[in-house]
């Protein structure tokens, strides 16, 4: 009896950490998986256009619309329990292609695709997002939960209208750092635009 009570405590365990491990979908089939809400998601994607949404539950959902071959791009993720690293791959570029990736809204997220669009809405956490080419729109929300913020474009525009700035040209940046204020945003562009709502 007892090593029955060993085996199925074991099997339990082995169960109920399964559904931390490592998940994969597509466009096809979409993901859902549990994340820890104040968890960290890293993100690496292929160029297109993504858009991160904060929600009141604890997992990842991913949805795409204007998939033209939906089998071809692929969501693969791994990591530890409130660790998580999010890879977005495709086997070919689709024009008009959107990536919708909903977390928990209190999530530290970082994301960095080559060329694209990334609008991130109702998250509550550090905030760290980098493109070579395209727009990143944040939406901030209030700007006292923020201790440090910084947005910057070697050639573009930075707009943080939450913060009453408006930059064009190049090298264009802005800072802000506060003594208040728990989370932090960080933003860059190589080439295009900025905006901080």
């Amino acid at each position: 009896m007892r090593l029955f009570c060993v085996g199925v405590a074991v099997a339990a365990l082995v169960c109920g950490s399964a559904t931390w491990g490592e998940a994969t979908g597509s466009c096809a089939s979409g993901l859902e998986a549990p994340l820890h809400d104040r968890g960290a998601l890293a993100v690496e994607s292929f160029a297109t256009g993504i858009t991160v949404v904060g929600t009141d539950g604890t997992t990842l959902k991913i949805t795409c619309t204007n998939a033209s071959d939906p089998h071809a791009v692929r969501f693969h993720l791994t990591g530890d329990p409130g660790r998580e690293q999010l890879t977005l791959r495709s086997d070919h570029h689709q024009d008009n292609l959107g990536i919708r990736i909903e977390v928990p809204h209190r999530t530290n997220l970082r994301l960095h695709m080559g060329a694209g669009e990334v609008t991130v809405n109702n998250l509550e956490g550090n905030q760290d997002i980098d493109l070579y080419a395209g727009q990143i729109t944040i939406s901030a929300g209030d700007t006292s939960d923020y201790s440090s913020v910084h947005a910057s474009v070697t050639i573009g525009e930075v707009k943080a209208s939450a913060w009453g700035v408006d930059k064009g040209g190049f090298f264009r940046s802005f800072t802000r750092n506060t003594a208040n204020g728990e989370y932090k945003i960080y933003a860059h562009v190589l080439t295009g635009e900025i905006d901080l709502k």
